[in-house]
């Protein structure tokens, strides 16, 4: 099994102010999940977004608030809570702290596929 080093995963820059970091995965597919870990500015939206399978997100720094559909507005999300999201669900979430939102995201893929509402956004 590796053992994958954080420290050493390139950064992907996010429209907006984030970062995000493919630590399992990658473009050939060749695992059945992709796990990430986001960095968000303060301030950072990722929009109104779903994807065509499960995805579960982990806040592990930071405060923010999230949206999900099918639930009432707009939810305080903090350190040691997971969001689990059902495939074609719309959701987002933003940093609202001083300093930055650090989220770990499973996706039930070998590939990342999202599709985004601008329409819907909170």
């Amino acid at each position: 099994m590796p053992i994958i080093k954080i420290d050493e995963v390139e950064k992907q820059p996010f429209p907006g102010g984030a970062t995000y970091q493919t630590i399992v995965g990658d473009d050939k597919g060749s695992t059945p999940i992709r796990l990430g870990l986001q960095v968000s500015e303060p301030g950072y939206s990722t929009g109104t977004h779903s994807h065509p399978y499960l995805e579960v997100i982990t806040v592990v720094e930071g405060t923010g608030e999230a949206w999900v559909e099918g639930t009432a507005g707009v939810a305080a999300i903090e350190a040691g809570m997971t969001l689990v999201l059902p495939a074609g669900v719309k959701h987002g979430f933003r940093a609202t702290g001083t300093g930055p939102l650090k989220t770990y995201g499973v996706h039930a893929s070998s590939d990342r596929l999202v599709d985004f509402y601008p329409e819907d956004d909170a």
